[in-house]
């Protein structure tokens, strides 16, 4: 997690996905080379890393949960590190640590659309932290089988709360924006002069209520 995100972003999606996902931590920092906790995790022996991160090499679920992927586990558990920050200092992150692209990626087989309609992502295909971290399970869980399944995935864990808690963030982020046009709260940024049209919740968003959590 970029520092820039750790210190003024507390409900930013990487820190969602790491209340909800077991076994989870957050590392901060930029030049990772010199990060004590970051050198023990990636050489640990236990654990196969990979990073989620695009490329013409990279692994999907589909060949990692294939018989022939399993001499490479070795009975490894599978660790994966995300980047999380604004695109521009996930940027930064990558170009500090150019080592990191020498981990073996993973990436999605299936193409998909950010439902973060309270920020506009440079790409419709960009997806959020949290999102990612629902589709590579929702992906490893489709693919896991007899041979490979702990080590990988749990098949049997419901990664729902993910995007859940995450349409509950959209909800209240764009509930506030309505109430605040309405003059129901207050303007505490400068430019909110400037956004006086209200904006529609999403059916899918709106659906989600306090007994998802």
């Amino acid at each position: 997690m970029h520092p820039k995100e750790a210190k003024h972003i507390r409900t930013g999606t990487g820190r969602l996905s790491h209340i909800a996902l077991k076994d989870s931590e957050i590392l901060v920092g930029i030049n990772f080379k010199d990060n004590l906790r970051f050198q023990e995790l990636i050489n640990d022996e236990k654990y196969f890393s990979v990073m989620l991160y695009p490329g013409q090499d990279a692994l999907t679920a589909k060949n990692i949960c294939s018989k022939k992927f399993l001499p490479n586990l070795k009975n490894k558990k599978l660790q994966v590190f995300i980047i999380d920050g604004t695109w521009f200092c996930a940027k930064k992150i990558v170009d500090a640590n150019p080592y990191l692209l020498q981990i073996p990626r993973i990436t999605f087989y299936k193409n998909y659309k950010s439902i973060f309609t309270f920020k506009r992502e440079p790409k419709e295909e960009y997806i959020s932290t949290i999102e990612s971290c629902y589709y590579l399970i929702k992906e490893l869980q489709e693919n896991a089988n007899e041979i490979l399944p702990l080590s990988l995935v749990n098949p049997n864990a419901n990664p729902e709360p993910l995007m859940n808690v995450f349409k509950k963030m959209i909800k209240d982020q764009l509930q506030a924006e309505n109430d605040r046009i309405e003059g129901k709260l207050p303007n505490i940024y400068a430019h909110d002069w400037k956004y006086k049209t209200k904006k529609e919740i999403p059916e899918e968003i709106n659906d989600v209520g306090d007994e998802n959590f």
